[in-house]
């Protein structure tokens, strides 16, 4: 291991003796180092590791290393700098008038080691004399908790860095410092890692942090607009930025395919759907190839969804087009936010805040939180162990207040230097806990986002539960902005249009806004996310398909995914040639999705559900950089005249209709309930009339969820209109839909077994 040589009280005076530079070290083996000081605050050494190939990423120690000394005075080709102390602000890189600024927080260290890589001439990879390592000493490079030193004369762009920390050593106390690692900075813009997507052969790859001081400011345009859509007005399409179309049959360049580019590329397909904003799966800088750093059942699979987070600040550099570069994902992904904003199509990133890539206590992964300050980075029990709230090892200390800061920093950058529009935060649970783990009624981060005036214009989304039982759906604190995904609105819409009994007057009170856990305060329907299908779960073709979940190409025996998914396979597990069960699946997708657009709050739907995309029952299909999780572009082609169409005209149908997205709860005068046996747990038939108080049209739906048709009576139109019928789930297409209208309906209408219709008042 290699220790930190003893500071010295002046920096301008080369020491007279090499030896005293190394006093305190212990010589590796395998290593080339060469020194020069040039100025205060630091000593300069660059190193060379050979046979970097063998080195164990989990713990970065090199074996059989040679030290070789060289002479104070160093040849022509050595890069020499000049330092000064540097600034304690901004966290990360700055550029500053004299130079490069680097700060680093660690309140435990004992010692940082600030590591350069520069690029060759005329090259951006990395200088073939390895890393340059500059000493900083705490007298003069260290105010507070803050490490920082200036460098004059680097390069503008393409230089790699990152820092060796070291610190106490005892575990028991919480501490997790190894200076042998070379960590990344948790406030790096942008990061350098592997340079292709999944690649095994770069699964040791190293995260270093970089910067572009050099190119000009990304032109948004003159006439660039945010579209600034209000909540109650959004469509939301859970989407995946690699899965959209890395597919072959996106017929994209593969050197487009599965990047931010792609998006791009089929805007037409989202705005023939309809949608107005998407919900990207994590865009953060992510370690897809987490699972298969040491043999376990798991190391086949590659993380497509995204959820191990290495870093807050920057964008994945693999999903940049051709290979993998961080300046050039910065910029793309910019293109795909300006390109969507013209299109009039919102920008929500799912943000992963309640824990990072760096795994357990049993099968450490440290890259960067862990070894610059474990016990400030993550939440750790009474024994200093690590908690887990998240699932996934380690749980963020969201509330400490430099954890509080770097998430603030971290979402008003994706704001001011990428425009989103909003946010989604994952188990956002985890997000209202202590330190120590237990729950906070009013916790300062979520205040804090809710109150921050630079996120001011953003959607905030919570994930309102978390992997450690803390579920507060309705009770989220909320400070009248958090909206929610509501997890209750999923199951009880599963339940009634599955047909399980006792679930009307539940589906009620969902399709009519969940007043019961939202109109609290100033909260409005539209801080209710309604969704049926979400990225972890089924499918909605599987939710119609499977009673159970097959996840067995998970590796983990099926253990895994949730197992209460409400779901119906209409008769058959899993895919048939039966074309009773293929029309009945049909319809059950039909009556969800017409469920979902005709429902006031926010609806949210999820990324193929719009052609029927089968995940084959896999419910957690996290780890399939396959067809499994990638939109089959051909799939879409078949069902465009049918399926497709079905749920473009509904999504359409709801922005044109403003009684599906009232900005207030519905009052009596708003709504009739065509019921007078919400006592009956067997009735599973629900009917409804919206009321267009401004002479505009009033809507009648009813769903019917018997195996036996319904014979409704229809209410009379108000005075002067008649009814038209719209949708008829149980209806081929194009009669299912019908934008003008059908005319014609009687006193009554046979509602077919599990079918539902819509009517408009004309």
């Amino acid at each position: 291991m290699l220790t930190s040589p003893s500071s010295s009280s002046n920096f301008s005076t080369i020491p007279p003796s090499f030896d005293n530079v190394f006093s305190g070290f212990t010589i590796p083996m395998g290593l080339k180092l060469s020194r020069k000081v040039t100025g205060p605050g630091a000593r300069i050494f660059s190193r060379k590791i050979k046979d970097r190939s063998t080195l164990n990423v989990s713990c970065r120690r090199a074996h059989e290393r040679v030290v070789e000394e060289e002479a104070s005075t160093m040849t022509d080709t050595k890069q020499s700098f000049k330092v000064s102390s540097g600034e304690i602000s901004p966290l990360g890189v700055s550029q500053v008038n004299n130079g490069i600024n680097f700060a680093l927080l660690s309140q435990n260290a004992t010692s940082v080691t600030l590591c350069l890589s520069l690029p060759q001439s005329n090259k951006d990879d990395v200088n073939e004399d390895g890393m340059i390592e500059l000493v900083l000493d705490p007298s003069i490079n260290k105010t507070g908790d803050t490490w920082h030193i200036c460098i004059e004369d680097l390069p503008l762009r393409n230089v790699l860095y990152g820092y060796r920390v070291d610190g106490p050593g005892e575990w028991k106390q919480g501490h997790r410092f190894d200076s042998s690692i070379v960590l990344l900075d948790p406030y790096a813009k942008l990061v350098k890692g592997r340079s292709s997507f999944g690649d095994s052969s770069q699964k040791f790859a190293q995260f270093y942090g970089t910067y572009d001081f050099e190119s000009s400011p990304f032109n948004w345009g003159d006439d660039y607009t945010f579209p600034n859509i209000p909540e109650k007005d959004l469509v939301i399409y859970e989407m995946n930025v690699r899965a959209f179309t890395a597919d072959e049959s996106s017929g994209m360049n593969p050197a487009i395919g599965g990047s931010y580019l792609g998006i791009i590329e089929k805007i037409p397909h989202l705005q023939e759907l309809g949608i107005n904003a998407v919900e990207l799966l994590p865009v953060f800088e992510f370690d897809e190839l987490e699972l298969q750093r040491r043999p376990n059942p798991r190391d086949h699979m590659v993380n497509t969804w995204g959820y191990s987070t290495v870093n807050f600040f920057a964008p994945m550099s693999r999903y940049a087009s051709g290979e993998g570069d961080p300046i050039k994902a910065s910029k793309e992904f910019k293109e795909m936010v300006k390109a969507l904003h013209s299109a009039g199509i919102e920008v929500i990133l799912d943000v992963v805040y309640n824990h990072t890539n760096e795994a357990d206590d049993k099968y450490p992964y440290t890259t960067s939180f862990r070894g610059i300050d474990n016990k400030i980075y993550y939440m750790l029990d009474p024994n200093n162990q690590l908690l887990n709230f998240s699932g996934c090892g380690n749980t963020l200390n969201c509330n400490h207040p430099v954890v509080m800061e770097l998430i603030l920093d971290s979402l008003r950058h994706w704001v001011t230097e990428y425009h989103v529009d909003g946010f989604r935060f994952d188990l956002t649970s985890v997000l209202c806990r202590a330190t120590d783990g237990s729950p906070l009624n009013a916790p300062p981060i979520i205040r804090a986002i809710a109150k921050d005036s630079v996120l001011s214009r953003c959607k905030i989304i919570a994930e309102p539960w978390d992997c450690g039982g803390l579920y507060l759906v309705g009770k989220f604190p909320n400070w009248d902005r958090w909206a929610e995904w509501n997890g209750m609105y999923r199951d009880d819409v599963r339940r009634f249009i599955k047909g399980d009994s006792g679930m009307k007057g539940s589906f009620a009170t969902r399709v009519s806004g969940s007043s019961d856990l939202y109109q609290v305060n100033q909260r409005k329907p539209y801080h209710g996310v309604n969704f049926v299908i979400a990225h972890d779960g089924f499918t909605l073709r599987d939710l119609v398909s499977y009673n159970f979940k097959h996840n067995e190409a998970n590796g983990e025996g099926g253990n895994d995914g949730c197992n209460d998914n409400y779901s119906w396979n209409c008769g058959v597990e899993g895919e048939t040639g039966d074309a009773h069960i293929k029309s009945l699946r049909t319809r059950q997708m039909k009556n969800f999705h017409l469920a979902l657009m005709i429902s006031q709050g926010t609806p949210m739907m999820l990324m193929g559900d719009e052609y029927g995309h089968t995940r084959y029952g896999n419910n957690n299909s996290y780890g399939h950089d396959t067809a499994i999780n990638n939109f089959q572009w051909n799939e879409l082609d078949a069902k465009r005249q049918n399926h497709f169409r079905f749920f473009s005209e509904m999504i359409k149908f709801r922005h044109s209709h403003h009684i599906l997205k009232h900005e207030n709860f519905l009052t009596k005068g708003e709504i009739t309930w065509h019921e007078d046996n919400w006592d009956n747990t067997e009735s599973k038939f629900l009917a409804f009339t919206l009321h267009d108080g401004v002479g505009g049209c009033d809507i009648y739906a009813a769903f019917n969820t018997h195996d036996y048709f319904v014979k409704a009576l229809i209410p009379q139109p108000p005075p002067g209109k008649q009814w038209f019928r719209v949708v008829d789930t149980n209806l081929e297409s194009p009669d299912d839909f019908v934008r003008e209208g059908v005319a014609g309906v009687a006193e009554s209408y046979n509602v077919a077994p599990f079918s539902s219709v819509l009517l408009e008042s004309k």
